[in-house]
């Protein structure tokens, strides 16, 4: 059995803050993905649904929120959550549906109607939840978390403020392009600089906004893409959703302790690196095979960290990567040709099924503007709370 799958349709709902529901623009999206993909709702087998936690249940049950403002028609239903991973796992559990024969189409949606400013933990006490004890024991708000991480790669590897400043202006300069963007207005290095300091050493312009936005995607067998006229679509074949191992010797919020080394070796790679591993392996490339990546990019630090996670450039060499222009526009291996979450901000349940419909664009060379030449294999890659690993590869 191949483990390929067909990606028929991709469609999203702009990101920004528009003040309606995430039903609304999951529907959007999921609307846009279906006429994208040539085919009718009522030809859909399942829908699989990334929730969103606030508000109440997880996304009114996303899945099945989904499919009823869509019209009840029988598919079968999913709802996944799985924080920042969450459209990451909807995938994986929409190829798991179709490669086990129990569906030929799925529908793949997340959306989010994100609160203003920074996310929080829903009130009350949960001593055993590690993202409520980060906030109560440490004080460590995201923007905290993101001002360590800098900090730690600038004492490790050198890397320094006008590093971080150039990974923003490179992701404006794509996001500028992308129709579907929340900011499309290129940043100069000087206006990184000059924004109000928000976590030590990072400024506004270092950090990603919260944001309302929808995407989806229609997958399909191989067999049905065929008959359905689509010889050569876009495929997906790997998905990796790993957890840690341990010992896990590098501190990583929400843990606020790293774990003894005394009596295990540690693991070969971090986890951030072993999610990207796993997605190499089960897909039988390596990084010498990748036309672009999309990762995320919570700040501009963290991205240049996935550039070593993902195996581009050797540990301690991401900021020299960037400089060489590697990862922009025209470079041997862009990355964040969408804009990234620097010009989308966060929409949790829909950035990971984004960054696949932007694979999808890339791969099928509709991506305009922005689109990176020769595109024929990609990869995504995130990092969901609590142990959430999240990658995709996409070929054509």
């Amino acid at each position: 059995m191949s483990g390929e799958v067909a990606v028929l349709g991709a469609g999203m709902h702009p990101w920004g803050k528009w003040g309606h529901g995430f039903v609304e623009y999951g529907v959007a999206a999921a609307r846009a993905a279906l006429a994208d993909a040539g085919v009718d709702w009522r030809d859909v087998d399942s829908v699989v649904g990334a929730d969103t936690v606030r508000g109440g249940y997880p996304g009114h049950v996303a899945g099945a929120t989904f499919a009823k403002a869509l019209g009840w028609q029988g598919a079968r239903v999913t709802s996944v959550y799985a924080a920042c991973a969450s459209g990451a796992q909807a995938v994986g559990t929409a190829r798991a549906q179709i490669l086990s024969g129990l569906a030929d189409l799925v529908l793949v949606v997340g959306a989010d109607a994100a609160p203003k400013g920074f996310f929080r933990p829903a009130g009350g006490d949960r001593p055993d939840d590690p993202d409520w004890l980060r906030f109560r024991v440490l004080g460590a708000t995201n923007p905290t978390y993101f001002g360590l991480y800098a900090r730690r790669r600038m004492a490790v590897h050198g890397d320094t403020l006008e590093d971080f400043a150039q990974v923003k202006v490179k992701n404006a300069a794509f996001g500028a392009l992308n129709p579907n963007a929340r900011y499309r207005k290129r940043v100069t290095a000087e206006e990184v600089a000059g924004s109000a300091v928000v976590a030590d050493p990072l400024r506004l312009l270092d950090i990603c906004a919260t944001s309302d936005g929808g995407a989806a995607l229609v997958l399909s067998s191989m067999e049905f893409a065929r008959r359905h006229g689509t010889a050569d679509p876009v495929r997906i074949r790997a998905v990796s959703t790993v957890t840690p191992r341990y010992p896990n010797t590098v501190l990583d919020l929400p843990d606020i302790a790293t774990d003894s080394a005394a009596a295990v070796d540690p693991a070969a790679d971090t986890f951030r690196a072993s999610i990207a591993r796993a997605a190499y392996e089960e897909a039988g490339i390596g990084p010498e095979d990748l036309s672009l990546a999309e990762v995320y990019d919570l700040s501009t630090a963290l991205e240049l960290q996935w550039y070593e996670d993902l195996g581009l450039c050797t540990e301690g060499e991401a900021a020299k990567l960037l400089r060489e222009g590697a990862t922009g526009p025209g470079g041997r291996i862009p990355v964040n040709a969408s804009g990234g979450l620097a010009s989308f901000g966060e929409a949790v349940p829909a950035q990971a099924i984004a960054q696949v419909c932007e694979l999808t664009w890339q791969l099928r060379g509709h991506a305009g503007d922005r689109q990176v030449r020769g595109a024929r294999v990609g990869i995504t890659a995130n990092q969901g709370l609590f142990g959430h690993g999240s990658s995709v590869v996409a070929v054509r």
